[in-house]
């Protein structure tokens, strides 16, 4: 089993967490969309990562298709209840996550354009969406211990991969300070190995 992505990309971090946390092994193969003479294509027509290359040799793209396809094909450390609202639970904490993490990226791309390009406008949406996305998590979150109630779950990997990306590509907004709900499962978080050796950098 092979993954294409990069160590920077919230989506390609998702998968590593879930794959570490069903303790499956693959190999990792570093590649960026951004290359000129990247290769993703061949794998994923979208040109996105991450992909998930099978032993088959059959390709997955979109991290949710991803996870889903690791956590109900394997019996070990279920990260999503079977069916049911419970399911859906966990299905909706996880397009949360991932709606914060492209606001996150789509904010530090744009910022990235060259002066008289880029859009002040566009990147203040992004980040409003970021601070009041943040702040309804929190409240949702509340006093649990897990974004779910009592147990850990892909829920908890989308909001954490979220909020390391926030922190790694925003690191002048302070999302701790208003978040403490947020700050205490991500503290939780980062005490798990799956998160320590997934930590985003350049």
């Amino acid at each position: 089993m092979k993954l294409i992505g990069t160590y920077t990309s919230p989506f390609v971090r998702k998968v590593r967490i879930v794959l570490a946390e069903k303790k499956i092994d693959y190999e990792f193969q570093i590649e960026s969309p951004w290359s000129a003479d990247n290769t993703i294509a061949q794998s994923n027509p979208l040109g996105q990562i991450p992909v998930l290359i099978l032993d088959d040799e059959t390709p997955l793209y979109d991290s949710r298709v991803i996870v889903e396809h690791l956590d109900t094909g394997t019996p070990n450390n279920k990260l999503m209840p079977a069916s049911g609202r419970e399911r859906i639970l966990v299905k909706r904490w996880e397009a949360l996550g991932d709606a914060l993490c492209e606001a996150s990226v789509i904010a530090f791309l744009e910022g990235k354009r060259k002066p008289g390009e880029k859009s002040e406008g566009w990147i203040a949406r992004q980040r409003k969406r970021i601070v009041t996305t943040l702040a309804a998590v929190n409240a949702d979150l509340g006093e649990q211990p897990w974004c779910t109630g009592n147990a850990f779950s892909l829920a908890d990997i989308a909001i954490g991969t979220a909020l390391d990306h926030v922190t790694f590509r925003h690191p002048n907004l302070d999302w701790r300070s208003d978040n403490p709900n947020l700050v205490r499962l991500h503290d939780k978080l980062m005490q798990r190995q799956s998160f320590i050796d997934t930590v985003p950098h350049d």
